[in-house]
């Protein structure tokens, strides 16, 4: 019986890269949908170490993980190291506090988008004030690069991550790589 091996969605995607912006598929992770109160907060800061942020449209981050605001109630958690047991940790860790803890490592990918030109290459699908004024580090939003559902999160002031699911990866990598030729980015 073979072996199962765990391969990139974006395997035979052309991605863009130039002197002004590269768009790299991001390693595995794994990532957790949470979903429940403010009593989740301290659990998971003590178990995950970045502490689901309260406020909207934030991130913390702690070394290789990060926990995403989605809604108030909601966070996304990446860990990219990938710590086998991180989700049974956490698990324990809420027990007796009303949760939700759902794995979504295998339903999702991810592409890191830097350089000069990531703003103005992210503006040819989305349709948000990327100024670094109006989006500032840290920042995370959930939208749409053209039909892509995505969520955003600006983690230096030239580097983005885009999280989608892995349906939409190919896409997402064609529209960006089409978006910088069209840019004349390459």
């Amino acid at each position: 019986m073979p072996d199962a091996q765990r391969r990139s969605v974006f395997e035979a995607s052309k991605l863009a890269k130039t002197s002004s912006v590269s768009v790299a598929a991001c390693g595995f992770a794994s990532r957790y949908v949470l979903r429940g109160g403010a009593d989740v907060v301290g659990p998971v800061r003590q178990v995950f170490g970045a502490a689901p942020p309260l406020a909207p449209l934030q991130a913390a981050v702690s070394g290789a993980r990060a926990a995403l605001w989605m809604s108030s109630d909601e966070w996304l958690l990446l860990d990219e190291a990938g710590e086998a047991d991180i989700g049974a940790r956490l698990e324990a860790a809420l027990a007796g506090v009303p949760h939700a803890l759902i794995d979504v490592s295998h339903r999702q990918c991810a592409l890191d988008v830097a350089g000069d030109g990531a703003e103005r290459l992210l503006n040819a699908g989305v349709n948000l004030d990327l100024d670094f004024a109006a989006f500032p580090v840290g920042m995370v939003v959930r939208t749409l690069c053209v039909k892509a559902d995505i969520i955003m999160w600006r983690r230096e002031e030239k580097r983005f991550r885009l999280e989608t699911t892995r349906s939409y990866g190919p896409y997402l990598a064609a529209i960006l790589s089409q978006a910088a030729r069209d840019q004349e980015l390459c």
